[in-house]
């Protein structure tokens, strides 16, 4: 193994996966921490953790575990995969996770580029955009558990880090590699070990990836990934995939913009079923409910619990956030044990947290990648009859559940 890779969850794993899988790497996603040695063939190795919004102290423990994993496979460089638009608290965990891997590697120009051009995620002077808006009015202010309400990443990552924040700006990226090398080493001497990148351009993600090769540690969305695995000496092609029969079932518990428009337009096509956080919490509704109506529906059946923001916050109010979430996390885990069950063999999730619950409930270890589906989100294969798609919730086409369900039967 080549690259070795360590993402905050899952379906950011995902990602990561499906860019260098595009770009000629041989690539596997483990769900967590595998017990035993990878397969030789693997280039790049991907472990998936779900870590974003866990204890900033667990999220370090694990993330090292990782780390010494990906290490006696072989790997000589290792990539931190964190959120394209950073989600995270003033505590953290993208800043911890950093430092205690910068240390561990001893890493002291370590990049930070959540950048994702072909998403519409850029950064310029230091702040984040998502298209044309700014980070902090892209609605990413209202996620319900990593409210993102400051665009500077300068500022935002040094709330959280012991380590003084860089930056590297558009003028040094347009100019090329060998201009971010030095820009680089200047942010190192003044003091600065973890340095924001700008990229604006799938041309800048390139141009970070060469001046990168040297680096033992980079971190970032995966479009940074784009520019790396030229320099393992990999050439981009089609990644082979076979679809798969079967019955679909769509789940989705992201409160994204891009989510809510996804599950509109699905809904307003096929069938779908909205799940409110109270019903679940008291009761009135249970995941054999969920699972026995999914199951009798033709098409794509979606199971959703996408609320306005406002909606959110009246359940968080009520119950208290980390009981909202993890009530909704439990049913949609055990709604997709149970279609799996009932012979499900195509399933669909929107949501890092709702896609996390849903791949450790179906108890998948590891991910063969397959074609993308929109840019960000492959198709993955999970088992010999088993296909799923795990979508970020801000990604994805406004047809999204459709699309992925006609990549994942090709």
């Amino acid at each position: 193994m080549k690259l070795g890779c360590i993402g905050d969850d899952f379906t950011g794993s995902s990602d990561l996966a499906n860019t260098l899988a595009k770009e000629g790497m041989r690539v596997t996603q483990y769900t967590g921490i595998p017990d035993g040695d990878a397969d030789p063939s693997v280039e790049a190795g991907v472990v998936a953790l779900k870590s974003r919004s866990i204890d900033p102290g667990d999220a370090v423990a694990k993330s090292l575990e990782a780390l010494d994993w990906l290490r006696a496979q072989g790997c000589t460089q290792f990539f931190f995969k964190y959120c394209s638009t950073f989600d995270s608290t003033p505590e953290g965990n993208i800043g911890p996770v950093a430092d205690a891997l910068a240390e561990a590697l001893d890493a002291h120009q370590v990049i930070v580029c959540p950048a994702f051009p072909g998403t519409g995620r850029s950064v310029y002077q230091g702040h984040l955009f998502v298209n044309d808006v700014l980070l902090s009015e892209s609605g990413m202010q209202n996620h319900p558990l990593t409210p993102m309400t400051d665009p500077d990443l300068r500022r935002w990552l040094a709330l959280q880090t012991r380590y003084a924040v860089g930056h590297v700006g558009s003028g040094a990226v347009f100019a090329g590699a060998a201009a971010i090398r030095q820009a680089l080493a200047t942010e190192q001497e003044a003091g600065k070990r973890h340095i924001v990148v700008d990229a604006i351009r799938d041309e800048d993600l390139r141009a970070i990836g060469a001046a990168a090769k040297e680096l033992p540690l980079i971190t970032g969305g995966s479009g940074v990934a784009l520019g790396l695995p030229v320099n393992f000496g990999c050439v981009a092609g089609d990644v082979p995939w076979t679809g798969q029969s079967g019955k679909a079932v769509a789940l989705s518990g992201s409160c994204s913009i891009a989510t809510r428009a996804q599950v509109a337009y699905h809904a307003a096509r096929h069938p779908a079923r909205e799940v409110a956080a109270a019903d679940v919490i008291e009761g009135r509704l249970t995941a054999a409910e969920a699972t026995a109506w999914a199951l009798s529906q033709d098409g794509v059946p979606l199971v959703y619990s996408s609320a306005d923001p406002d909606v959110v916050r009246e359940v968080q109010a009520q119950f208290g956030r980390e009981q909202s979430a993890g009530a909704l996390e439990g049913f949609f885990a055990d709604v997709a044990r149970a279609v799996r069950a009932g012979g499900a063999t195509r399933i669909i999730t929107a949501g890092g947290e709702t896609s996390g619950a849903v791949v450790e409930g179906l108890g998948l270890d590891t991910l063969e990648i397959g074609p993308e589906i929109d840019p960000g989100v492959p198709a993955l294969r999970a088992g010999p009859d088993l296909v799923v798609a795990l979508k970020s919730g801000n990604f994805g086409a406004e047809d999204f559940f459709e699309k992925a369900d006609r990549v994942l039967s090709v």
